[in-house]
């Protein structure tokens, strides 16, 4: 198996809709050993469960990344736990509401600072608290999506933080190659998980994403998870600082497709057909 002999955590599975559930599972399903993490009470018995199906024993720990100490104390416990480890799967982001609707001009300081600070540099902290533990060819993956590359509506605030999780991905990758850490993203394209449950017109973005993108189709967190397993895995051993994107090559479309009608008015092409 790809993945035997691998250990590792996974900071952000909320349910088994996750983005970072599929990843945990394709990693667990290839042979890896895993530990997950929760936010508060509320989500660990919500993940008690999964964190049987994934067979991670007791290793389910706290982690609030808004709190340093419990990433300093989840290090100690992947230690003392698990030894060395050979991956960590960063699957967090948050903004305030206040940062997901309305004019991006009123985005609230604050509100622009929470987000930087839970989706931006918990990534820098998980990283440099857990590194004196990560094995010397050891990988970390982040999540993205495209709102970080260009404007998405209602996505707003979350798409500078994307924009700057991204950047931070390469950076860090520059920073620990020689550490022989690897660091890349995934840029999924759009699952109806919890986190989406925050963007308006969600169900309309899906609709869309799956009519304009090549495959036509919206991708499932199983293809992401695959894709993550392999990021993860020595198969990738040569890739790092990548943002590698899974979204039925919606990324690579400059405009939507355009179908005249027998009066030759132009209208936006949903899969071959006018709307």
């Amino acid at each position: 198996m790809i993945m035997k002999g691998k250990k590792g955590v996974i900071l952000g599975i909320a349910n088994k809709k996750s983005i970072a559930y599929g990843i945990a599972k394709a990693c667990q399903e290839q042979g890896a050993q895993m530990a997950i993490t929760f936010l508060n009470d509320r989500f660990e018995q919500k993940l008690a469960p999964i964190a049987e199906e994934l067979e991670c024993g007791t290793r389910l720990y706290p982690c609030d990344v808004s709190r340093p100490e419990e990433i300093v104390a989840l290090g100690e416990a992947l230690e003392r736990d698990m030894g060395q480890i050979d991956f960590i799967v960063h699957s967090i982001a948050f903004a305030p509401k206040e940062g997901l609707s309305g004019r991006f001009v009123d985005i609230p300081k604050d509100a622009f600072g929470v987000a930087m600070d839970i989706s931006v540099y918990s990534l820098i902290e998980v990283v440099r608290e857990l590194k004196p533990i990560l094995s010397s060819s050891s990988s970390v993956l982040t999540l993205s999506y495209y709102g970080g590359v260009k404007h998405i509506p209602n996505y707003n605030l979350m798409g500078v933080a994307k924009a700057a999780l991204e950047m931070t991905v390469k950076y860090l990758a520059e920073d620990l190659g020689k550490d022989g850490i690897r660091v890349n993203a995934i840029s999924a394209g759009p699952i109806k998980t919890l986190a989406a449950a925050g963007i308006g017109d969600f169900s309309f973005l899906l609709k869309w994403n799956a009519a304009h993108a090549p495959l036509r189709e919206n991708v499932t967190i199983e293809q992401v998870g695959n894709s993550g397993m392999y990021l993860l895995s020595d198969l990738s051993s040569g890739v790092t600082g990548e943002i590698h994107y899974v979204d039925s090559g919606y990324n690579i479309m400059g405009m939507p497709a355009v179908l005249f009608d027998e009066d030759g008015k132009s209208h936006i092409a949903w899969n071959g057909e006018l709307k």
